[in-house]
C-alpha cells in the first residue's frame, strides 16, 4: 500500500480538537526531492496558554484514574498506531528521509513497542512504598511540557508522552516543525484509545517561540527536552525562572571500542551499521570507532568494503540503506564537517565531500569513513549528525578508555571483545549506556547521558515513569 504524502495541513490539537486555520504556517519539505509536501501551524505564546489551560483542567481527573486504567489506554493507543504501520512509515520517510525499511521498524515498531512496554509496567511500578515509619507515595507532577526533535518523530514523542500519561500527568507537546506529520495521528489514536480531551495537547511551531513559552510557563510543572546540547542549555535557562523540573536528553559523540580479542567482523559490521543508522542522525550513534593500532589498516579496509554495500538512494526504495539527511541546512552542515576533517589531516577511506554521484537534488551527502583520526580533531569531538565515522587507533586499554572519555559528551558507547574483558572496559566508560557485543535493545533499561549529554534525566522503563512523578513522604 502506498500513502500519498502531499498537501498535508497540520494544526494544533488542543482540548481534544483540531484548532482552526492558523494565522501563520511554515512549509514541510520532502528532503529527498526538495518538494513541499504540506504546511504546519506556527504557534504563539497564546496557543501555549490555551494548551496549558486545557491540560490543567484535565489533569486532576486523569491523575485520579488507576494505573491499570491508564495502562489500558496506552495498550489501545499502541494497537491503534500499529494498525496504521505502513501509513506512518511512509509519512516519516516523506518528511524525514528515513529509508522505508527503517521507518517500518525504528520509526513505527519502536514507539508502538515502547507504549506497550510502559503499559506493562503498571503492576510492578513502586507507586507506594514504606521506609521505617514513613509512607512513600509517588504522585503525578501535573502538567508536563514535552519538546521533541526531528530524527525519530513518533518515537521521540512516544518516549515522553507514554511515561507521562502512565504517571498520571497531562501533556503539552511541541514536535519538531520539520517532521510534524505523525503528531495528528498520535492525537487521533490517543482519542480513539479513550484518552480524555485535554490530557494530550499539541502545539506546533518554532523553538524560540513555542519551545521557550513551554519552558517558561508557570502552569507547566516539568519540561522534558530532547535535542542539541546548545538548545537544551537554553531550555534549562528559560525554565529556571519558574524553578520547574527539567529533563534533558542531549547530544552525543559515542565511542565504539573494539578490543584485540573481539570478533572483528562482527564488531566492524555492527559498528558501521550503528554509526550510519538513519543516515547517522541518531544521538546515540557510535560515531567514533576506536581500534587497536596494529589492526587499524585491516579494519579500515573491512569498513571500506562494507561501506560500498550501503546503497544511497530514494528512501522509498526497499534497497536503500541511506537516504537524505533531514534538510538542505543539515546537508550543508554535514558536508562542512567532512571538509573540515580533510583540512585537519584525516584520511578519507570512503566517501568525501559533495553530493553522491547522480544526486543533483535532495539533501544527500556522501557517507564517509575517516581513517587515522586524531582524538582531538573537530570530527572526533563535535556531533556531526550525519553518516560520518571517525576511526581512531589506540595502543592499549588505558589509552582506549582515555580516548573514549575524551569528550564533553557521555550518552552511549560500545565495547566488542571477550565478554569479561569487554565488561571491564565498559565499566570504565563515562557514558549512560554501553553495549557489549551488540546485544538486543532493552525497552526497560534506563536511557540518558553523562556530562553534556544530559542533566541526569532517564527515559524508558520504570526509570522513565519516575521522571514524571513527584515523591511525598508521610510519617506516621
Amino acid at each position: 500500500m502506498s500513502t500519498q504524502v502531499s498537501n498535508r495541513a497540520v494544526s494544533h490539537w488542543i482540548n481534544g480538537t483540531v484548532a482552526g486555520i492558523p494565522a501563520e504556517t511554515t512549509e514541510i519539505v520532502n528532503p529527498a526531492t526538495g518538494e513541499v509536501i504540506g504546511s504546519v501551524a506556527v504557534g504563539t505564546g497564546a496557543d501555549v496558554d490555551a494548551a496549558v489551560a486545557a491540560a490543567s483542567a484535565a489533569a486532576p481527573a486523569w491523575a485520579s484514574t488507576t494505573p491499570g486504567e491508564r495502562a489500558e489506554v496506552l495498550r489501545r493507543l499502541s494497537a491503534g498506531l500499529a494498525s496504521r504501520r505502513e501509513e506512518i512509515a511512509q509519512i516519516v520517510t516523506a518528511e524525514a528521509g528515513s529509508p522505508i525499511s527503517l521507518s517500518r521498524t525504528m520509526q513505527v515498531d519502536f514507539p508502538v513497542g515502547h507504549a506497550a512496554a510502559v503499559a506493562a509496567l503498571a503492576g510492578e511500578f513502586p507507586w507506594t512504598g514504606q521506609v521505617a515509619n514513613s509512607l512513600i507515595i509517588r504522585e503525578p507532577i501535573g502538567v508536563v511540557g514535552a519538546i521533541t526533535p526531528w530524527n525519530f518523530p513518533l518515537l521521540q514523542m512516544m518516549g515522553k508522552v507514554a511515561p507521562a500519561l502512565m504517571a498520571g500527568d497531562a501533556v503539552v507537546l511541541k514536535p519538531s516543525e520539520l517532521t510534524p506529520l505523525t503528531a495528528p495521528i498520535l492525537a487521533e489514536e490517543a482519542a480513539k484509545a479513550g484518552l480524555p480531551a485535554g490530557v494530550l495537547n499539541i502545539v506546533h511551531g518554532f523553538g524560540p517561540v513555542v519551545g521557550e513559552a513551554i519552558a517558561a510557563h508557570p502552569g507547566i510543572a516539568m519540561v522534558s527536552f530532547t535535542g542539541s546540547t546548545r538548545a537544551g542549555r537554553r531550555v534549562a535557562e528559560v525554565a529556571s525562572g519558574t524553578a520547574k523540573r527539567v529533563g534533558l536528553e542531549l547530544g552525543g559523540k559515542s565511542a565504539n571500542v573494539i578490543l584485540d580479542d573481539a570478533d572483528i567482523n562482527k564488531a566492524v559490521t555492527a559498528g558501521l551499521a550503528n554509526a550510519w543508522t538513519n543516515g547517522g542522525q541518531v544521538c546515540a550513534a557510535w560515531t567514533r570507532m576506536l581500534v587497536p593500532a596494529a589492526l587499524h589498516d585491516q579494519i579500515v579496509r573491512d569498513l571500506t568494503e562494507l561501506a560500498s554495500h550501503y546503497t544511497v538512494g530514494d528512501p522509498l526504495d526497499e534497497a536503500t540503506r541511506i537516504g537524505p539527511v533531514v534538510s538542505e541546512t543539515q546537508r550543508a552542515r554535514v558536508d562542512g564537517y567532512i571538509k573540515r576533517g580533510i583540512e585537519d589531516g584525516a584520511a578519507v577511506a570512503f566517501g568525501g565531500p559533495g553530493r553522491p554521484e547522480g544526486f543533483s537534488r535532495g539533501a544527500y551527502v556522501r557517507p564517509t569513513v575517516f581513517a587515522g583520526v586524531d582524538p582531538d580533531a573537530v570530527i572526533a569531538q563535535e556531533e556531526i549528525f550525519g553518516p560520518v565515522l571517525a576511526v581512531i587507533p589506540y595502543r592499549d586499554d588505558d589509552e582506549a578508555v582515555a580516548i573514549a572519555n575524551n569528550s564533553r559528551y557521555g550518552l552511549a558507547g560500545a565495547v566488542f571483545g571477550e565478554p569479561e574483558h569487554a565488561l571491564a572496559v565498559a565499566s570504565r566508560l563515562q557514558a549512560g549506556q554501553v553495549d557489549i557485543n551488540s546485544p538486543a535493545f532493552n525497552f526497560n533499561a534506563p536511557f540518558g547521558g553523562y556530562k553534556q549529554s544530559g542533566n541526569g534525566a532517564r527515559e524508558l522503563g520504570t526509570f522513565g515513569i519516575d521522571e514524571y512523578m513527584q515523591i511525598k513522604s508521610i510519617q506516621r
